[in-house]
């Protein structure tokens, strides 16, 4: 192959698991499968997920997306990404008589059950994650109280509470284990007797990523991760590989690879953000391979077998699209 003569090869150590988990797979299926039921367009609101690719993809088959629900035809079929959306939203829907199908992931769900759960019960309030981010502004929007978002451990020093206030907290499904225990342990620092979810609560497929990349970097020289740069769990996963003391660099689309960064390096390490498609880690590879010869390896990992359901809207409607044929 041209330009790979004489060049030494380039191990490739694939982490495992990478690319989509449950919750995205969910959520693009779900508008694949309203497509097929109900004809285009089918609006989404947002990203369905974070991935330029998956949305072009979806674009081309008749979706179409929009930022804010004033752009939807009264009447037409709406669909929420897997991020969520705050009550106003949902409330706003209902209002212009849309059609909506809700494909929050369940796991995004659940964070806004039990942050209602501690307003209610009368708790103060913390959400652990990045303000912005899609996610996090549904949850505040979920929640129907005073919410306060931190996303460092400096954040939890400004916080306002008293010391025998009672104090709850969630966190965005999609952080970094390592830093979130790390705020949790602040939390508790100040106030012992807050409650909140145990870091293994959140996302198994975030988890599990973040693990297996922590996994190949004793065996690599330069981590690549493949996936958007709004995509929060992409970016976490550069970071735990820089935490490592392994160089890392996102990889939006194979255009964005840069042979210098090769140089010196006798292995990679390959993974994927939860909302990149193996497409283009396959691509990703490809164009490593033009530059060096490639040895391939797959690393050992947790087998993710977690299958979400449909939203019921279109779960129902399964029977409807099978006697179609």
């Amino acid at each position: 192959m041209e330009g790979v003569e004489g060049r030494s090869p380039l191990r490739v150590v694939l982490a495992n698991p990478r690319g989509f988990c449950a919750g995205v797979e969910r959520a693009i299926e779900t508008v694949e499968r309203a497509l097929a039921l109900y004809g285009a367009p089918v609006y989404v609101r947002h990203e369905i997920v974070h991935n330029a690719r998956v949305c072009d993809d979806l674009r081309a088959k008749g979706a179409v997306f929009v930022e804010e629900l004033d752009q939807v035809p009264a009447g037409a079929l709406t669909i929420f990404s897997a991020h969520g959306v705050a009550r106003r939203v949902e409330d706003e829907a209902a209002s212009r008589g849309l059609e909506v199908i809700d494909a929050t992931c369940p796991l995004v769900a659940k964070v806004h059950a039990e942050g209602r759960r501690y307003a209610e019960a009368g708790f103060r309030v913390v959400l652990i994650g990045h303000a912005g981010h899609p996610e996090v502004v549904g949850t505040l929007g979920q929640i129907p109280a005073e919410v306060h978002v931190v996303a460092d451990v400096a954040g939890v020093a400004g916080l306002p509470f008293g010391p025998a206030e009672r104090v709850a907290y969630v966190t965005q499904t999609t952080l970094s284990v390592i830093d979130t225990r790390g705020i949790v342990a602040a939390i508790l620092a100040r106030w012992p007797q807050a409650q909140g979810q145990d870091t293994r609560d959140i996302c198994y497929a975030t988890q599990n990523r973040q693990q297996a990349v922590i996994d190949i970097c004793g065996r690599v020289d330069l981590v690549l991760v493949v996936g958007a740069p709004n995509s929060s769990n992409s970016n976490r996963l550069v970071e735990i590989a820089r935490a490592q003391g392994v160089p890392a660099h996102l990889v939006p689309s194979p255009d964005a690879l840069d042979p210098a960064w090769l140089d010196g390096v006798a292995a990679v390490g390959v993974s994927a953000g939860a909302s990149a498609p193996e497409v283009l880690v396959q691509e990703t590879l490809g164009r490593l391979a033009a530059w060096r010869h490639l040895v391939i390896e797959a690393a050992g990992g947790t087998r993710e077998d977690v299958v979400f359901r449909l939203p019921r809207e279109l779960d129902a409607a399964r029977p409807r699209m099978t006697a179609a044929g």
